[in-house]
């Protein structure tokens, strides 16, 4: 097996349905209890039934002890980077380094730009 310098980890991809919030704080607590290192949600913003990424992330950091957050990816063109990332700092500190962060660059962006975010080019979005 290649060695890629860091020891193989493993998680759940967890869909964040706002229609049934109990169940996916369960799936993350259960993720944890089996002894998983990292549970993941998706970020899309304009997707009217999932709950938001980032107060999700802050939630379960509450009700967790161990298990590593991430957001994936987080949508940036949704979210001010500024604002991201001292949310980011913040929980990561507050969780005592739980906090993993991965970026998206955009790819709907139709709904990206339904909810007031800019249409960029596949370039544009890396560079930004």
């Amino acid at each position: 097996m290649t060695d890629h310098g860091h020891e193989l980890t493993f998680g759940g991809f967890i869909t964040p349905a706002a229609g049934q919030p109990d169940q996916v704080v369960a799936l993350a607590t259960l993720c944890e209890q089996v002894g998983l290192d990292l549970v993941t949600f998706q970020d899309h913003p304009y997707q009217p039934g999932f709950l938001d990424t980032w107060t999700l992330m802050s939630y379960v950091a509450a009700v967790t002890e161990r298990i590593r957050l991430a957001g994936n990816v987080l949508n940036l063109p949704l979210r001010q980077p500024v604002v991201l990332a001292r949310s980011v700092a913040s929980l990561d500190l507050l969780t005592g380094g739980r906090v993993e962060m991965g970026l998206g660059a955009g790819a709907f962006w139709d709904a990206i730009e339904a909810t007031g975010g800019r249409r960029l080019s596949p370039g544009a979005a890396v560079e930004a």
